[in-house]
């Protein structure tokens, strides 16, 4: 609800100033779907004390196809809500200290970027949510909401209207239909308030016992709230533009530019008070803090997704801090992408919003709907009503959002999502592929190599290239030492070496015309394994390791060189032996 008024008020205006008139209807349907959206999570909260998020109901009763799309939506949605929560957390600072636009170049990409990066370290070192962090913000924001909404009201009785607002008689008759699509548009704008309302079903697990009461407490107290706020702040934005110097709206990134709260909290308070500022500073707490849920939930539907083998293996893995890292590591990257492209603009960024939410949450209703279905418990066509009601309204929503949103962005989410999905079927057709060529039913069948021939690189005469033919003397009898010439100068010292160190391993001194230490290795390994069909070739290579990193720019990386080369080849493993200098 920080912004979602905002939002309304926004397309609106593009209309005309005084057709501001028709948020307050806006805000009472979008409050209906509100109630109506949080009265299906409860069904979802009793079906599945474990959580069930969209992903999880999709895939479970509508298949793996629909669980990939509400999967897919999810994705996209985690990291829009880290881009818009910051974003506008970030417009709430400015809003309280105008002057960092002058002081701090592209201020708004600048703040939000380092957020994002603040809130991904602090993840990637084990940051866990907890009721204590978010408790100060989120209920001093309420509180903080409530007094200035409670003392704007208060003022405004004090105002008289001055100017009278439009009405649908006042309007051509040739203009109707673009009123209707500015409301309409303006309604889609209004409904990223529901964002958020999915997180109480997908966390049910996290509550005290018992967990599905607290939860269903919470979804409904959530739902409340939101109403109350929400109404709130339309029945207070409607009147500012017909008292004193009325609303202003500008685009996010001019000077001028106020959050919609702020100028709320400044007409009730004024703008240098102690609410003033309390206000803006509980919004942009709890709006950074909502971002934080998102470095949670990302990567845990992530690991989901990857365990089921629709995203590479290593979003399952946890590092050392016992936390996804590569999700977290990618829902930072795409914010931030976000975040530079879109220039940090609120506006902007709020038409890609709903389209994954309102996605999602049509598939998981409908998941919920067969699910009653297949259950045939107590009350199951009952229930089956409820969410089916909730999977209607949430899909009519989601086309009205497509329709009157597509030029403005939602294009975009509606091409990643499909592009997404395609995405999930190729990793898993290859994983498949992959499962099928290492199957085996018979032991016996597996190739037997004829033989080991290992080399060991020699490029001079020193302790580590002993400790290497130590090795490789005891990986097989059959071993030969390798020098690729690239001086000839130093061919006589190097024989005369090794004829002094008495060596039972044969030297091969291969030319380099060309000077280089990799080609006349492979024709090398190329003519032993032309000769002896099935050999198995390990070359060993011995690599110095330096303490300081700066020392380590004098080193050449032969290994990783040798290792390139010969990772497409069959039968020939690749082995460095390291030595370690002070």
């Amino acid at each position: 609800m920080a912004y979602a008024t905002e939002a309304i008020i926004g397309v609106l205006v593009l209309y005309s100033v005084q057709a501001i008139n028709q948020q307050l209807a806006i805000s009472l349907a979008i409050v209906g779907l509100i109630a109506i959206i949080a009265f299906s999570y409860r069904q979802t909260i009793n079906a599945y004390p474990g959580g069930g998020g969209s992903y999880i109901v999709a895939s479970e009763n509508l298949g793996s196809g629909p669980g990939l799309v509400a999967g897919a939506a999810l994705l996209i949605d985690y990291i829009l809500t880290v881009a818009v929560s910051v974003a506008a957390g970030v417009d709430s600072i400015l809003s309280a200290e105008p002057v960092l636009r002058d002081h701090l170049p592209n201020a708004t990409i600048t703040l939000s970027i380092f957020f994002i990066a603040l809130i991904g370290f602090a993840n990637l070192r084990g940051l866990r949510e907890s009721g204590s962090l978010f408790m100060i913000p989120t209920y001093g924001f309420i509180v903080m909401m409530l007094v200035v909404l409670a003392g704007s009201l208060l003022k405004s009785g004090q105002v008289p209207v001055h100017a009278p607002l439009v009405t649908s008689a006042n309007i051509g008759k040739e203009s109707h239909y673009v009123f209707a699509f500015i409301v309409l548009r303006a309604f889609s704008a209004g409904c990223t308030a529901l964002t958020g309302i999915e997180a109480v079903s997908n966390g049910v697990m996290a509550f005290k016992a018992p967990e599905r009461k607290n939860a269903n407490k919470t979804l409904t107290w959530m739902a409340i709230i939101l109403t109350v706020l929400f109404l709130g702040m339309g029945i207070i934005a409607m009147k500012l533009p017909t008292i004193g110097a009325g609303l202003t709206i500008y685009d996010s990134t001019d000077p001028r530019y106020r959050t919609l709260i702020a100028q709320i909290a400044a007409f009730g308070f004024g703008d240098k008070s102690f609410v003033y500022y309390g206000t803006l500073g509980f919004t942009a707490a709890i709006l950074i803090l909502a971002a934080n849920t998102a470095f949670a939930d990302f990567p845990r539907l992530a690991s989901l997704i990857a365990r089921d083998g629709y995203l590479p293996r290593y979003f399952a893995r946890q590092g050392d801090k016992l936390v996804f890292h590569n999700g977290i590591v990618m829902l930072g990257f795409f914010s931030v992408m976000l975040i530079v492209v879109f220039r940090g603009k609120l506006d902007a960024l709020l038409p890609l919003y709903a389209v994954g939410v309102f996605t999602a949450f049509t598939l998981s209703q409908l998941g919920m709907v067969v699910h009653w279905y297949k259950d045939h418990g107590p009350g199951w066509w009952r229930s089956i009503a409820i969410n089916a009601v909730g999977a209607v309204l949430c899909f009519v929503v989601l086309l009205i959002i497509a329709v009157t949103k597509f030029a403005e962005g939602a294009w975009l989410v509606l091409l990643l999502i499909p592009s997404i999905y395609a995405i999930f079927v190729a990793i898993k057709r290859r994983y498949n592929s992959m499962t099928k060529q290492l199957a085996y039913s018979d032991p016996d069948s597996l190739p037997v190599p004829s033989g080991n021939l290992v080399l060991i690189t020699v490029p001079r005469l020193h302790r580590g290239i002993l400790q290497g033919i130590r090795y490789a003397e005891s990986l097989s009898n059959n071993c030969k030492a390798v020098h690729i010439v690239l001086n000839e100068k130093y061919i006589p010292e190097l024989m005369r070496g090794w004829e002094r160190m008495e060596s039972q391993v044969p030297l091969v001194v291969l030319p380099s015309p060309y000077r280089s230490l990799i080609d006349p290795l492979l024709e090398y390994i190329d003519e032993m394994q032309a000769k002896q069909p099935g050999l198995l070739v390990t070359v060993v290579v011995p690599e110095a390791v330096s303490v300081k990193w700066y020392q380590k720019l004098l080193s050449e990386n032969v290994t990783q060189q040798i290792r390139n080369s010969l990772k497409n080849r069959q039968n020939v493993v690749v082995a460095n032996v390291r030595y370690f200098l002070d």
